[in-house]
């Protein structure tokens, strides 16, 4: 099936259906109802389920079931009552001349009360509105009316029809019953032709029937005089009737999202509408003549358009215009002299490389995302209060901005400005100056006073900051100088007494050092203090009790060997995270009153000192990432109370001494008010450990979609695993499915996902990795090659020129912030059902092969990407060599860069030998390519690259570190190892390039190149002997038998490993299998074995884990229960083992040794029972052959023997 027709079905048929009515249930249950008077005695009590649904009470007919007849009974404007002759019991009356009652009893008195609470507030609503929106209504319900004096109906986000298939079911045309109706919303019906029967009503003073795919107005929407908001967006329309100017009092007319060309000509007679409302429409030009005919037009908007020039056939100006919007267009350049009054003026996201401005009145300027080098405003705006500027490519601050007196606000970050004027300072007004992203060398260094309060020169090549700048700063608030250069801080004072009044400073990523410290005395209202990653070896405890206002702290990727224990004296912080130092000591942060988060990963901690009783705010404690950390089971259970506890999952070894090729590390930071809307996913043994899984989710500020996804999102990607292998295929079915398991918390909420897949060729189990990311929203991957980073996302945004043509083809409104119905921003995200066709769950899938110079890959939520480049964020952790730190290091930048947001990061660092790349595909031109930098000495690189990739070993934990040589192999094993990877030495000849054995091939290490007359010596996974033995001849000096290499008592068997694919096709009757213990080690020859042909499982125990901990390694809420993928363990299984993998001591029992004297037999018998077995046993069955990593052909295996001993 075409993976695209796949997606459609799976999407459509997998939908969350609406729940309708159930959505609206407020109250259920079975009760004694009685209908009617109380003083009647026909009436009886019976019992009957009641529901509390909307606005109306709903009675069943028939006992014990909701299929039968429903009694409604409306509320609004009714009344509720209190039976006293009766115990719990309640009246239940509707308004109007045909009221009717129900008396209920309940059965406990707290149903008594919380129905007599919420039908009261029914019963107390106006009774000239209703809201039946989002009810999935096709006609008109019969109870609505019940009373025509409505004066507000919504019907919006419905399925409603003017004529409906029912013959009794009421349809739009019924709506001119309602004669005082007011305000009527029918958007997001799909209605297709505007409803008539709304003409009929002239009391109408609101109609909204945007996004229902009109194409045409009719002219008898004339007659509504009264009408003053007339909403037509996100519609089809191309022109309106002139029949519209009759509407003397409309002041508002909604045209955004349809398919006009030019301004249509009736807005000339419409003069109460002050403003024109045209964004996503089709204009291409802009026709200023068109807006002189209309003076009383004052604001217009017209984003979202495709505009690439304004055409003024007059030199007058156009003085009526006070705000002009042309965000998100073509535009070029924009010479907006002509309107002389315009007040504010929008021109971001377009391709400005010049942009003149009338400065009369000019208020507020926003050009951002644009490629300015030229900016004239003339003359000097007076009026201007707030500038942004930036995203361009300025090189200098325009002159007339320092003469711009009541400048308040000035944004000119991310732009190539070397130098600020003095001058800009010495405004009076200037209260927050954004210059970040810069080329800034120095800042100007003789300032005087100062009113600024913000001053943001992050990301700039400061070696200092003016010596006066803090002394002459006395209203400076906030000062971010992360990623500089900085080795020292001016002093904010030169006497003991200070005026500073600094809150929030932000120094991370410099090169301070300790000489800095005690400068920071001088602000005593400090609150937010960040000096992670400079060069700090000590903190000195009298100048941290100095602080004692301090409230957030972050000192991580210092040098750090304790925290002083006056941070006692600062009982005012709440936050401190102190990760990736050399801390030895646990800090007395738990007797701080107020502490809620504690970050101490990534040190040398033993031990931890906790008073009797934790803190009551503490929510989260990382302690992670200490290795020498030892925690008694009393200090666990009081730990585990908290409710985010991490620490390093105990480690079982590698089960087969091999390294890992992939480890990884995560972090995880609240946002605003402390809500973590964000989650991660690690799978380091996915799909029986030849595989892995890692994600990234984020809510934005929602948390229950991030949980869902993390518990469940795995689990659907195996089960389409086994569905099918094509990566984009599986990879968007996951989502998809996804979609529709999120069910009803997925129709109103939404998040961004991204996941990342590593995965072996089933073909081919010697091959290479394979690395699939997918995702949606703003959540993405990059992959660091060759220390360059490889983009594997996309964010699907507005500016996505193909995203925007299909949400203007599906009719949504974007509004004023660039978010879809003012949802979302993202046009591809999880959830969101109601948005659809809008927003829609189909993520972008790229796959990589995985090389040797890919060293790590990054997953991160949008805090993360809004913070840091793709190439900052590659280029801070490269170095790092501990995937938990470096995930933890771009977490810090990103907060100390200005992120307030959740923010989530995963670094999976790669190892990928050659070994388990192939490239054996590669042209014969092309180089095979190096081994990576990675996570691997060099030395351990010698050893292990030779090891298949069928004796990987488990990868790391959590905690990111990667696993070396396994520390159980010994010494000798070790030297075995070493000394077993010769090979003999082949001729001279056999090596030229122009051997005729295979002439211009070019082979990996994987799959090397087979010689006629040498081969590669390969030891076996057990020997014939004991462990003792020399590397030499036996000591008799005997000739070896050819194929068998003999050591004493000790027999090898050599075994050609090399990859035939080349041959494959044309000698495929030739192929022979390995037997499933040979694999790609030799053969193995030892008593008391396995049947032979029986595929062996490796034996990976499930990792126990401490506390209640998630599948990722962090420790999860008592009363949640995540969706863990274990690897199950059978009974105990032989470990597997690998190329050069020291064999196992055997039994003296199992031994099977050979004298020399017998080796000359036993190869005649090897010989013997090969021929045998090649003549009388024919090959078993396709189904029944066990799935084996290669094939060898048997004319290219000369001496390979198959024994049964």
């Amino acid at each position: 099936m075409d993976s695209e027709i796949g997606c459609l079905i799976r999407f459509y048929a997998g939908k969350p259906h609406s729940t309708g009515s159930s959505e609206r249930i407020q109250l259920s249950g079975m009760y004694n109802v009685r209908k009617g008077k109380m003083q009647l005695p026909v009436n009886r009590w019976t019992r009957r389920q009641v529901i509390l649904c909307g606005t109306c009470l709903i009675v069943s007919s028939v006992k014990d079931s909701l299929t039968g007849k429903m009694h409604v009974l409306p509320l609004i404007g009714g009344k509720v009552e209190e039976v006293k002759k009766h115990q719990h019991c309640l009246a239940f009356s509707s308004s109007g001349p045909q009221s009717q009652t129900y008396y209920i009893c309940f059965d406990t008195f707290t149903e008594y009360l919380r129905w007599l609470r919420q039908v009261s507030k029914v019963a107390s609503q106006r009774i000239s509105s209703v809201d039946l929106s989002c009810c999935s209504l096709e006609h008109l319900p019969a109870n609505l009316f019940y009373s025509q004096d409505l004066t507000h109906l919504n019907l919006k986000q419905n399925f409603l029809r003017q004529n409906p298939s029912l013959p009794a079911a009421r349809g739009l045309n019924e709506l001119q019953r309602f004669t005082k109706l007011k305000s009527l919303n029918l958007s997001n019906n799909h209605l297709g032709d505007f409803p008539l029967a709304v003409c009929s009503i002239p009391t109408l003073a609101e109609l909204n029937v945007s996004c229902n795919a009109l194409r045409s107005v009719p002219a008898a929407v004339g007659v509504m005089h009264n009408l003053q908001t007339f909403l037509l967006d996100g519609n089809f329309l191309q022109s309106l009737p002139a029949e519209l100017e009759n509407m003397k009092q409309l002041s508002y007319l909604g045209l955004s999202f349809n398919e006009f060309t030019d301004i249509p000509e009736v807005l000339e007679k419409l003069t109460a509408v002050d403003k024109l409302c045209m964004s996503g429409n089709c204009m291409e030009t802009l026709r200023l003549q068109a807006l002189r005919k209309m003076p009383h037009i004052k604001h217009v908007d017209l984003r979202l358009n495709i505009i690439r020039k304004l055409i003024a056939d007059e030199v007058d100006f156009l003085q009526h215009v006070t705000q002009l919007d042309l965000r998100d267009n073509k535009l070029g350049d924009l010479d907006a002299m002509i309107f002389n009054n315009i007040e504010v003026l929008h021109c971001e996201r377009n391709q400005l490389v010049t942009l003149d401005i009338c400065g009369y009145f000019l208020k507020a300027l926003y050009a951002s995302s644009n490629e300015l080098v030229q900016l004239d405003v003339y003359p000097v705006p007076n009026y201007l209060s707030y500038m942004d500027v930036s995203r361009n490519r300025l090189e200098n601050v325009p002159e007339w901005v320092c003469e711009s007196r009541k400048l308040e606000v000035l944004d000119i970050g991310h732009n190539q400005i070397c130098e600020l004027p003095a001058r800009l300072f010495c405004n009076s007004s200037l209260r927050k100056l954004l210059a970040g992203h810069n080329q800034l060398a120095r800042l100007p260094e003789r300032l005087e006073r100062t009113s600024v309060e913000v001053l943001d020169v992050q990301h700039n090549q400061l070696l200092e900051l003016p010596p006066n700048l803090l002394m002459k700063s006395d209203s400076l608030r906030f000062l971010n100088a992360s990623a500089n250069k900085l080795e020292s801080l001016p002093p904010a004072t030169l006497s003991e007494e200070t005026n500073s009044i600094l809150q929030e400073l932000y120094l991370t990523n410099n090169s301070l050092t300790d000489k800095c410290v005690p400068l920071l005395t001088g602000h005593p209202h400090l609150k937010i203090l960040h000096m992670a990653y400079n060069r700090l070896q000590s903190f000195p405890a009298s100048k941290m009790a100095k602080l004692e206002e301090l409230e957030e702290i972050d000192l991580s990727g210092n040098k750090l060997k304790a925290i002083p224990t006056t941070i006692m004296n600062c009982r005012r912080v709440h936050t401190v995270i102190a990760h990736s130092n050399c801390i030895e000591v646990f800090p007395e942060v738990m007797q701080l009153p107020e502490i809620k988060c504690v970050d101490l990963s990534c040190n040398e901690l033993s031990e931890v000192t906790l008073p009797e009783n934790l803190p009551p705010k503490l929510q989260e404690l990382d302690l992670t990432g200490n290795p020498r950390l030892v925690l008694d089971h009393k200090t666990l259970e009081l730990l585990n109370n908290i409710r985010c506890f991490k620490i390093d999952q105990p480690s079982t070894g590698d089960a087969s001494g091999a390294p890992a090729v992939w480890s990884h590390g995560y972090t995880e930071a609240s946002g605003v008010k402390n809500k973590l809307c964000v989650a991660a996913l690690s799978v380091n043994n996915f799909c029986d450990n030849r595989e892995a899984l890692y994600g990234v989710f984020d809510g934005d500020r929602n948390v229950e979609v991030p949980y869902l996804l993390q518990c469940t999102m795995s689990d659907i990607l195996a089960e389409e695993l086994q569905k099918t292998k094509n990566e984009e295929e599986y990879m968007v079915n996951t989502f998809i499915v996804m979609q529709r398991k999120l069910g009803t918390a997925g129709q109103k909420l939404g998040g961004a996902a991204v996941l990342c897949h590593i995965k072996h060729d089933p073909v081919d189990p010697g091959g290479s990795f394979t690395l699939t990311s997918a995702n949606v929203g703003k959540c993405q991957t990059v992959l660091c090659r060759n220390g360059k980073p490889l983009p594997l996302s996309r964010s699907y945004i507005m500016s996505c020129e193909e995203e925007l043509k299909r949400i203007k083809q599906h009719k949504a409104i974007i509004t004023e912030d660039g978010k879809v119905n003012g949802v979302t921003e993202s046009t591809r995200i999880l959830g969101y059902t109601f948005l659809h066709p809008s927003v829609m769950p189909r993520p972008h899938v790229q796959s990589v092969l995985l090389t040797p110079q890919d060293e790590f890959f990054i997953l991160g939520s949008k805090g993360l990407w809004d913070s840091l480049s793709v190439e900052e964020a590659v280029e801070a952790v490269r170095n790092v060599p501990d995937a938990l730190a470096a995930a933890k290091k771009l977490c810090t930048l990103a907060q100390s860069y200005g992120c307030h947001d959740s923010i989530s990061a995963v670094v999976v660092q790669l190892s990928v030998t050659e070994d388990s790349f192939c490239c054996c595909e590669l042209s014969a031109g092309g180089a095979v390519p190096p081994p990576s930098p990675g996570i691997f000495p060099p030395s351990v690189n010698v050893v292990i690259k030779d090891r298949p990739s069928d004796g990987l070993g488990v990868p790391s934990s959590s905690s990111g570190m990667a696993s070396e040589i396994s520390s159980e192999l010994s010494t000798s094993e070790m030297s075995s190892e070493v000394g077993s990877t010769a090979s003999d030495e082949p001729p001279p000849g056999a090596l030229s390039e122009n051997s005729p054995a295979y002439p211009s091939e070019q082979r990996c290490m994987l799959h090397p190149v087979c010689l006629s007359n040498s081969f590669q010596r390969q030891l076996s996974s057990a020997t014939f002997s004991s462990a003792f033995s020399d590397n030499g001849l036996d000591s008799d000096d005997e000739e070896p038998i050819e194929g068998v290499f003999t050591n004493g008592s000790r027999v090898e068997v050599e075994v050609d490993i090399h990859c035939s694919r080349a041959k494959e096709k044309e000698k495929q009757q030739h192929l022979l299998q390995v037997p499933a213990e040979a694999s790609d080690e030799g053969i193995v020859i030892s008593a008391n074995e396995d049947e032979p042909g029986l595929p062996r499982k490796a034996d990976f125990s499930a990792v126990g884990t401490i506390g209640r901990r998630r599948a990722n390694g962090s420790v999860a809420p008592q009363e949640r229960s995540h969706n863990v993928i274990e690897v199950a363990t059978d009974a105990p299984l032989r470990k597997p083992g690998g190329y050069f993998a020291a064999p196992a001591q055997p039994d003296p029992d199992d031994q099977f040794i050979i004298p020399p004297e017998l080796e000359e037999e036993v190869k005649e018998i090897m010989k013997h029972h090969q021929e045998q077995q090649q003549q009388q046993q024919p090959p078993p069955p396709p189904q029944l052959q066990p799935q084996l990593p290669r094939h060898y052909q048997l004319d290219q295996l000369p001496d390979y023997y198959d024994t049964p001993l």
